[in-house]
């Protein structure tokens, strides 16, 4: 891929509001597209493997990373847990020739936009409201109700910088939020890059 076409795709959303099922529909679509495996200090979850959902550091290793300015962003998203992307993701998966799809947070997707300008489409996913947003948390039976308030406080913080973004999809109806998310992807990448 030349250089003028090193792009990156970079898809925020509160948690529930849909973004890892749209970011894996246009993988699917798209074999030109890439997911770019974040790393994180959390440990693994039932079956999940290094490398493949998340590249799993110790706190330490990624402090060193952070010293060393080895990620494009990188957030503290709860206390003592980082997650981010590091710079040699994005050129591993551009060495392949294709385009790195990042599922990130808000602040993270605008650090990278910010950094990287044209080269980066933004794309926030938007719940169709707060209440449908609850609704789909609880559904997933996996949090307390605390734990669901705090997300629910994190989703209202988050929308507030939507507006930083390149595009914004409020996903009512799946199908058609994928859909959106394909025909913006291809207005960015260009004709060429079709299904």
């Amino acid at each position: 891929m030349s250089t003028s076409l090193k792009k990156v795709i970079i898809l925020a959303a509160p948690s529930g509001a849909g973004k890892t099922t749209i970011t894996k529909y246009l993988l699917d679509q798209f074999n030109r597209l890439s997911f770019s495996v974040s790393a994180t200090t959390r440990a693994p979850r039932g079956a999940e493997q290094d490398g493949v959902e998340y590249h799993f550091l110790s706190l330490a290793k990624f402090e060193g990373l952070i010293d060393d300015n080895e990620f494009l962003e990188y957030e503290q998203v709860y206390e003592g847990v980082y997650y981010g992307t590091l710079k040699s993701e994005i050129d591993r998966i551009w060495a392949l020739g294709k385009v790195p799809v990042l599922d990130i947070d808000v602040k993270g997707a605008i650090r990278v936009q910010q950094q990287l300008g044209e080269k980066s489409l933004s794309i926030f996913i938007m719940p169709p409201s707060i209440e449908a947003l609850k609704t789909r948390l609880l559904k997933r039976q996996t949090e307390t109700e605390q734990s669901i308030q705090t997300r629910i406080d994190k989703a209202e913080y988050e929308i507030s910088f939507s507006n930083q973004f390149n595009a914004i999809i409020k996903n009512e109806v799946l199908a058609t939020a994928c859909e959106e998310a394909a025909n913006i992807l291809i207005e960015f990448l260009g004709p060429e890059f079709t299904k």
